[in-house]
């Protein structure tokens, strides 16, 4: 053979770039496979979380639709409302006025509890299977995501061992409070973010504090430290990290955000007042830190406060009683009754199920308190014992409730009441504060016991896991709902309202009948309707209260569901629903089959409205 053949190459070129692949490939595979054996524990421990938030929100389903929390009803139908609203971000019809509620006026979205980011991040799967589904989604992932992100905290800020972090954890996602602030109130239960802020904030300190540990010398085996000064880039991005946590807690609940502000505070004016060294290295550039933070953060939300206190339809105060909405002290001591060893008869030391915040338990309440006595010498743990007894003692609200009965003495959260922004928050709810301060506590001894080798290493677990055992939640109860009339599951109503038109469903939705407004959820609230459920100005002075003022039409028609009477309708009444039809700019008005007093109803409105039409299983007027 010829010295000058061509000689084929070993490998096609086509054949060496699928080889290439394959072996990229099963390297990718091979680090996945290791990162996951690396993490197998915080893995499992996440799934743990996962099923337990799944169980306890089964109720929900297979048919989150015809399901409804059976101890709050009317919210979820709100917070179904509110997703449906924030979904049409996606097709660019958003504002934080929204007019499909309360037409003409609109509703200020920053005035009322709404989750906004969690709508707008949840939008397609609100649009593709229903707000309904997106609230039973959110219900268990909200518990699930608290209890990891303390977990994440725990293990990887305070370096504690798997087993306190994971009990710690499970009290910050499933304790009293979370589980009965998951009957609809979801602006309360999405806590994820707050350890993410905690964590960013224990950064800035540290890289504010100039004493930090340097490159090890190799004349110093030990690694003594070393005066570095302040890591100002880490500055930085910490306060830019808090400043973009901060913003989307506010679109996520800023009563979360205020809660957790207030609580940080107390720990760190205790941390720095108890250790004078830390303050006087620290101080300066931590306050610089929080002084970056707090700057971005109002420069970013200072459209969205103004709008949400001096905007159209924004209120400036709270809607809520502080002495009815005040935390009973008798039941910090009292077991919750949605808790495995709870008592039904302790739902009447607070407002509703959806505040059984400060029911810890005689048992956990001890231990806890055994517990900051064993570790009163730590820094961390006398922080959370002040932070703790201020919280709880604010949640007592401006005058103190021992078993059912408002007594003489003034409780501190006198000294707060009518302060714009606190005003707003509800006392009970200092209360949930107390949890993760509680569950820290606990990890903090649990971790001490496991580092030893005495008699604390099993009996500090064993009390604390016998504390805790009486505090396992139970599923949340659920309930049938009547089904939606196929004239909205249909589309049908299209046919008398174009999209972003006004459709005036009958009887009118109110705060304690709401039911109409799931109409608009299951639209994608393509629609608007008057009144409803919602926060705005429309108490005495322009102060803030629930709904509306009923226009005559609607009074008229409320009252013939409630009675089933059937009015005389003259002329008088004929001018006034005219009246009422163009000042809600309504293009038809439309009454559901099943409705009670159905009959009567169809009745008056013909008076009222003329003949009606019938689309699908509903009468029309259209107006």
């Amino acid at each position: 053979m010829s010295s000058a053949a061509p000689i084929a190459p070993d490998v096609a070129p086509e054949g060496s770039l699928r080889l290439a692949g394959r072996a990229a490939r099963r390297a990718w595979t091979a680090r996945v496979l290791a990162a996951l054996r690396r993490h197998r524990v915080d893995l499992t421990v996440a799934v743990l979380f996962v099923g337990l938030a799944g169980w306890l929100t089964h109720g929900f389903w297979p048919d989150p639709t015809g399901r409804t929390l059976a101890l709050n009803p009317a919210d979820q139908a709100l917070y179904e409302w509110f997703l449906a609203v924030d979904a049409r971000a996606l097709f660019g019809d958003f504002s934080l006025l929204s007019d499909r509620l309360n037409a003409p006026d609109g509703v200020n979205l920053m005035a009322n509890t709404t989750v906004i980011a969690l709508g707008i991040a949840f939008a397609p799967v609100t649009l593709t299977l229903g707000a309904p589904v997106t609230f039973a989604l959110l219900a268990a992932l909200n518990l699930a995501g608290t209890a990891v992100a303390w977990y994440l905290l725990y293990t990887r800020v305070l370096r504690a061992r798997r087993l306190a972090a994971g009990l710690g954890a499970g009290l910050c996602g499933f304790g009293p409070g979370m589980v009965s602030q998951t009957n609809s109130h979801l602006h309360m239960t999405a806590q994820w973010l707050v350890p993410v802020i905690v964590w960013l904030v224990v950064r800035l300190l540290r890289a504010a504090d100039p004493e930090r540990v340097g490159p090890t010398d190799p004349a110093d085996p030990e690694g003594s430290v070393v005066v570095l000064g302040p890591d100002r880039r880490r500055l930085v991005s910490s306060a830019l990290g808090l400043t973009a946590a901060v913003t989307a807690q506010v679109f996520i609940g800023e009563e979360v955000l205020f809660l957790a502000a207030v609580a940080l505070l107390v720990m760190a004016v205790t941390c720095l007042a108890v250790d004078r060294d830390l303050a006087r290295r620290a101080l300066p550039g931590f306050a610089g830190g929080m002084a970056i933070a707090a700057g971005l953060a109002l420069l970013v939300l200072a459209y969205p406060l103004w709008f949400q206190f001096a905007g159209p339809q924004g209120v400036a105060d709270g809607v809520f009683n502080p002495y009815h909405f005040s935390a009973d002290l008798r039941s910090w001591w009292t077991l919750s009754p949605l808790s495995l060893a709870g008592d039904d008869d302790a739902a009447r030391l607070t407002t509703g199920p959806a505040e059984y915040n400060s029911f810890l338990g005689w048992p956990l309440l001890l231990v806890t308190a055994g517990c900051a006595i064993w570790l009163r010498r730590r820094v961390l743990a006398v922080a959370c014992v002040v932070a703790a007894l201020v919280m709880g003692a604010l949640s007592l609200g401006p005058a103190v409730v021992l078993d059912g009965t408002r007594t003489r003495l003034p409780g501190p959260y006198a000294l707060l009441h009518g302060l714009p922004v606190v005003d707003g928050a509800l006392p009970m709810r200092f209360a949930l504060a107390v949890l993760p301060l509680a569950a820290t506590l606990l990890v903090l001894a649990v971790d001490r016991a496991l580092a030893g080798t005495g008699r604390a290493r099993r009996l500090v677990p064993a009390a604390v896991g016998m504390a805790l055992l009486p505090l396992v939640p139970t599923p949340l109860p659920t309930a049938d709902r009547p089904p939606l009339p196929e004239f909205i599951t249909g589309g049908h109503w299209r046919e008398c309202v174009a999209p972003g038109g006004v459709l005036v469903p009958v009887p009118l939705p109110t705060p304690r009948e709401p039911w109409p407004m799931r109409w608009a959820a299951a639209a994608d609230a393509a629609f608007g309707m008057p009144e409803g459920f919602f926060i705005g100005p429309y108490g005495r002075d322009g102060t803030a209260a629930f709904g509306t003022y009923p226009r005559p039409t609607s009074a008229l028609l409320a009252d013939v569901a409630r009675r089933g009477d059937r009015p005389v309708i003259g002329d008088d009444q004929r001018r006034q629903a005219e009246r009422d039809a163009d000042f809600w700019d309504a293009s038809c008005v439309a009454l559901a089959d099943g409705t009670p007093h159905g009959e009567s109803l169809r009745i008056t409105l013909d008076q009222l409205y003329g003949p009606s039409s019938r689309i699908a299983d509903a009468w029309i007027w259209r107006v």
